[in-house]
């Protein structure tokens, strides 16, 4: 079977704000399932400024065919200017085979 399904990495101000984006994902069926990390230390340049800040990242677990969507809705609900919606590969033949078939199915599945 062919999964084609991503984990996307979202940066985001705050909890609050990445509870938010996780909810409006999960409500337009575009995730099946989102993690919130609260406390993350991010160092980066920003227009010519090292800048130091607390930040929250939301891994949102989709199939390929969401991505379009998916980062048109953050991109219109997010603070940032730039925000981080970086997608990565979930692999076909690692980990948990059944996790991956729940989530196969929960990323296609309409409202």
């Amino acid at each position: 079977m062919y999964y084609n399904l991503r984990m996307v990495y979202i940066t985001t101000p705050t909890k609050t704000v990445a509870k938010e984006l996780g909810r409006l994902l999960l409500e337009n069926r575009l995730a099946a399932c989102v993690n919130i990390l609260d406390g993350m230390e991010s160092m980066y340049w920003w227009k010519g400024e090292l800048v130091e800040e607390q930040e929250c990242v939301l891994l949102v677990k989709t199939h390929y065919s969401r991505m379009k969507k998916l980062t048109t809705l953050v991109n219109e609900h997010h603070p940032y200017e730039c925000p981080c919606i970086i997608s990565y590969t979930i692999t076909e033949d690692e980990g948990n085979a059944d996790y991956r078939d729940w989530l196969y199915n929960e990323s296609l599945a309409k409202n």
